[in-house]
């Protein structure tokens, strides 16, 4: 069984890999990116400005193999600043180049959709390939909601993997809101966890 433990600066590397390779085939990024060898350079150069981000902002778990990362922003703490904003607009661009307008259109339905109030947020969970199916997602996750348990405060996470939803909800997860990207993009699922008693 896998050890979860809280990465540290010197694990952003193994974190990017372990995403990148997770969201490969993610339906949000497969339209975003709709060329398969793009969207592989292109997951690694935006989880290097993502990874980082998400730490200053909450916490990042490892599996000790690597098979798994989770980045979960803390209460307070789902919606960047000011400042994260400056130091990440450059890098987002370069990333996504002519992609960026449909890129935007993704990150203005998870905005608009998320709850207002305290909660941990589950902004990016993956495993790599070749560990799939194995139980490794739900052993990271299960590993923060814990910690939201112990405080009393409750999870959200979007998905876009219509595959996850039933995953998410045996964690404990209900979908509280479905919407649609405008223009032929994903399917996306808002999802609440309420702190366990």
């Amino acid at each position: 069984m896998d050890q979860i433990d809280k990465a540290a600066e010197t694990d952003q590397p193994a974190l990017v890999e372990t995403l990148a390779q997770a969201f490969q085939t993610d339906p949000a990024l497969s339209w975003i990116l709709p060329d398969p060898a793009h969207r592989a350079r292109a997951l690694r150069s935006l989880f290097r400005t993502l990874v980082p981000a998400d730490m200053r902002a909450g916490v990042a778990l490892r599996a000790n193999g690597d098979e798994a990362a989770a980045l979960w922003r803390a209460p307070g703490q789902a919606h960047g600043g000011t400042l994260e904003f400056l130091r990440t607009v450059v890098p987002l661009i370069a990333t996504f180049g002519t992609a960026l307008p449909r890129g935007l259109k993704v990150q203005g339905g998870i905005d608009t959709h998320r709850p207002a109030g305290r909660f941990w947020y589950l902004h990016y969970v993956g495993v790599r390939t070749g560990h799939q199916g194995k139980g490794h997602g739900g052993r990271i996750i299960r590993a923060q909601t814990a910690v939201a348990d112990a405080e009393a405060l409750p999870c959200w996470l979007e998905t876009a993997t219509p595959e996850n939803v039933p995953l998410y909800e045996r964690l404990g997860f209900a979908t509280q809101v479905e919407w649609d990207v405008p223009g032929g993009g994903p399917h996306f699922w808002g999802m609440m966890r309420p702190p366990a008693a």
